[in-house]
């Protein structure tokens, strides 16, 4: 479970007991009883998340606070967990009974959210363990004032000025905090510390370069100076002190990893069931890979048409604009199809990622938050190949995105993915379902678009496609992100519960998930730290039942435009809440 944000502190959901069956109650009564919950969720992201977490509140479009800086010193940390545990607490104290089946839903999720930031804070403490999250808080800060124009630049700068002044004690808070860190985490943070320190020489001041005012230019020039300069600092601490001894364990554990998925999901499935689902579909999508390839290319192996396919990527330069020219055929598709309702016909405006993320992300959608009155652009990043890279790299990280894979991945980031469920979320007029959700809903729905576009008929003759050549090409694309998907579930279980090594892991990428190498490390690296990615694939199987539970429940009168539509409108909790919503019942996800 996880609050509308990048900064995901915050994140889980509560252990889901068993389900007793609602009391009778009239409308006063269910009225009163909502109301106590809506109001004690107000004052938990009024009084608690927002001023807590300013830059959680920025990114929702909540700008009270975009003059202050997440404090992260083990004091805070500690005032932290104390003020969870007294929300949890009355939380709990309302009484399920007699609320309406939406609210009931919003308290489960509340609930969850607390818990899950408490196993996050106490128990996983990243904020003892991982040395790049310090510089990634003050980066993603300084990014969420610059990124959209919701005032005026002068003004924003002058927020940006105070947060900057607060961010060389976020750095020395770190130096106090980290104890024995996983090796991995330090060569991660390293890695990305150039990328860090480029943002602020050079992305910021370009940024607001249009302030005419000398004076406040002058303090900011000022202010970005001690951050570069406490940047660097911080770089040369962890290379030259932290890394020799980062000697401590990245891997959570079974016990562990099972409560995440448990408050984050709401998945209580056991691991060695959860795997063995894993490996079904991963041998499925194999399967079907193999049977596509060899229509493609009767004689070669999948791994031959494989090398093809990845060679089969426009040059770097176009890669931006290869992305764009796929929008009007996906969504002209949706369209005539009744796939989903499209809220607007405005486009996410692509652009390249911003330094910091490229290290673990290529590609993604950065929307404005669901209370954000002004600044409303969405953008759809995609990280480049590194210039400095020799042809060798370049070719292998550029085989992720051939032809195929960008439809793809325009699918999955933008229609009808995450940019039209972002649409979606602006249209509901519940607060906790706006800011509180699961990956396994987010991310899921994202995946599973992807397979269903194409079982609709995307990319045949007369649906964007020339031929059933091209169709299959497309297929292809698609299967290699599921394996893609299929490797991280794999892998996330078996480097944090069985003790995978980093490199068995990079090649279970390569072989079993069809990768290039330069893919695999990358992956393996996000896996270190993003322990359950395996939600891609989990919430895609569990949107699959739900839409053959409800095909079989509706019959002839299902229809799939109608299915997402209201699978939109429950906004992205797990997918437990959604088929309680849907099916009317708490029967299994999966």
């Amino acid at each position: 479970m996880k609050t509308a944000s990048l900064i995901s502190i915050l994140a889980a959901s509560a252990v889901l007991t068993a389900l007793a069956p609602l009391a009778t109650a009239g409308p006063a009564e269910t009225r009163r009883a909502d109301a106590a919950v809506l109001a004690l969720a107000d004052d938990y992201f009024d009084r608690f998340l927002f001023p807590t977490y300013p830059t959680n509140a920025t990114l929702s479009g909540v700008h009270l606070y975009d003059d202050r800086l997440e404090d992260l010193s083990k004091a805070s940390i500690d005032r932290q967990v104390a003020a969870l545990r007294a929300y949890l607490g009355r939380f709990r104290a309302l009484p399920e009974a007699g609320l309406s089946d939406r609210v009931r839903g919003d308290r489960e999720l509340m609930i969850a959210s607390i818990e899950g930031s408490l196993l996050s804070l106490e128990v996983v403490r990243n904020w003892q363990k991982d040395p790049g999250l310090y510089p990634a808080t003050i980066t993603g800060s300084a990014f969420s004032i610059m990124q959209r124009e919701f005032a005026p630049a002068a003004e924003r700068l002058k927020a940006l000025i105070a947060r900057q002044k607060a961010m060389p004690g976020v750095l020395a808070a770190a130096r106090a905090n980290l104890v024995d860190p996983p090796r991995i985490y330090t060569e991660i943070a390293l890695e990305t510390m150039d990328g860090s320190i480029a943002f602020f020489r050079d992305d910021l001041p370009l940024a607001f370069e249009g302030v005419t005012d000398a004076k406040l230019k002058a303090e900011f020039a000022a202010s970005n100076a001690a951050v570069i300069k406490a940047l660097g600092d911080y770089a040369a601490w962890m290379k030259v002190d932290l890394l020799p001894r980062s000697n401590g364990e990245f891997r959570l554990g079974a016990k562990t990893f099972a409560l995440k998925l448990k408050y984050d999901e709401m998945v209580d499935i056991p691991l060695d069931k959860l795997l063995e689902i894993g490996m079904a579909d991963l041998r499925r999508n194999q399967a079907e890979f193999r049977e596509v390839a060899k229509r493609v290319s009767p004689g070669k192996t999948a791994e031959q048409v494989m090398a093809d396919l990845a060679a089969d990527h426009p040059p770097p330069a176009q890669l931006l604009a290869s992305f764009r020219d796929t929008f009007a055929g996906i969504t002209k598709f949706i369209k005539d199809k009744r796939i989903i309702t499209l809220p607007s016909e405005v486009p996410p405006i692509l652009r390249e990622s911003p330094p910091f993320m490229r290290a673990t992300t290529f590609a993604s959608m950065d929307t404005p938050g669901p209370f954000e009155p002004k600044a409303d652009e969405a953008y759809f990043n995609v990280t480049l190949p590194d210039p400095k890279w020799d042809a060798a790299r370049t070719a292998g990280f550029m085989a992720q995105f051939n032809y195929p894979v960008i439809s793809n991945v325009a699918v999955h980031e933008a229609y009808p993915g995450h940019y039209i469920q972002f649409l979606w979320m602006h249209k509901l007029d519940d607060r906790v379902r706006k800011m509180v959700g699961a990956s396994s809903n987010a991310e899921g729905w994202a995946h599973y678009c992807e397979q269903m576009m194409l079982d609709e008929g995307f990319g045949q003759p007369g649906h964007g496609g020339t031929d059933a050549r091209a169709a299959d090409m497309l297929r292809l694309g698609q299967l290699q992100d599921a394996l893609l998907r299929n490797a991280r579930y794999i892998v996330g279980i078996r480097m944090h519960t069985q003790g995978m090594s980093i490199e068995d892991a990079v090649k279970f990428f390569v072989e079993e998930g069809r990768q290039s190498k330069e893919v695999g490390e990358a992956e393996t690296k996000r896996g270190t730290g993003d322990p359950t990615y395996l939600y891609y694939t989990l919430g895609k199987l569990q949107i699959l039942k739900l839409r053959a539970d409800m095909e079989n429940k509706l019959g002839r009168s299902f229809s799939l435009q109608e299915f997402h539509d209201e699978f939109m409108r429950q906004g992205f909790p797990p997918i437990r809440i959604v088929r309680r919503a849907m099916l009317g019942d708490d029967s299994p996800t999966l």
